[in-house]
């Protein structure tokens, strides 16, 4: 009897043994089946970058206005456009209005040249324009004379008047 129960569960075994085998078969080829999906490509652009030329006001020589982009390439779709872009019109055009300067103060009159000097270094350059490190500009220095002192001659009159009223 003991051998019966033996065979019993040795067949029950071996049957679970094949069924587990057929199972993995089944899912390998459902697995093998399938269409792979291809990897999505990388688009290699053999275009360079965009080189952009300088900001051209629409009106005046300042404000709103156009720049043109050009980048070079065999495959490129694109090879020209426009941007629009702004010049502000309070940035010291003598060195280029796009590059912006921060200046330090006024320096001390030059007796010899009659002019006044400040230096000024980059701040910030708008669309990798071209811009010197340092600039340095000068201006007459005016007039050299001492100013009259006006407020006090004013007060002192005030008080002068107050006085022959108060005497009065």
């Amino acid at each position: 009897m003991q051998s019966q129960q033996y065979l019993q569960q040795r067949r029950k075994l071996a049957a679970a043994f094949l069924a587990f085998i057929f199972i993995l078969a089944a899912v390998d080829t459902a697995e093998a089946g399938k269409k792979e999906k291809p990897e999505k490509k990388v688009k290699k652009s053999d275009c360079g970058e965009w080189q952009w030329s300088v900001c051209v006001p629409t009106s005046g020589d300042c404000g709103l206005g156009t720049r043109e982009g050009t980048r070079t390439g065999a495959e490129c779709k694109q090879t020209m456009k426009t941007q629009r872009c702004k010049i502000p019109c309070n940035w010291k055009k003598q060195f280029g209005a796009e590059c912006k300067y921060q200046f330090q103060a006024w320096g001390e009159c030059d007796l010899n040249t009659a002019l006044k000097t400040r230096t000024g270094s980059l701040k910030r350059a708008l669309h990798n324009a071209d811009c010197q490190k340092t600039v340095t500009i000068s201006k007459p220095c005016g007039k050299l004379t001492k100013p009259k002192p006006q407020a006090e001659s004013k007060k002192k009159k005030k008080e002068g008047k107050k006085q022959e009223k108060m005497l009065d």
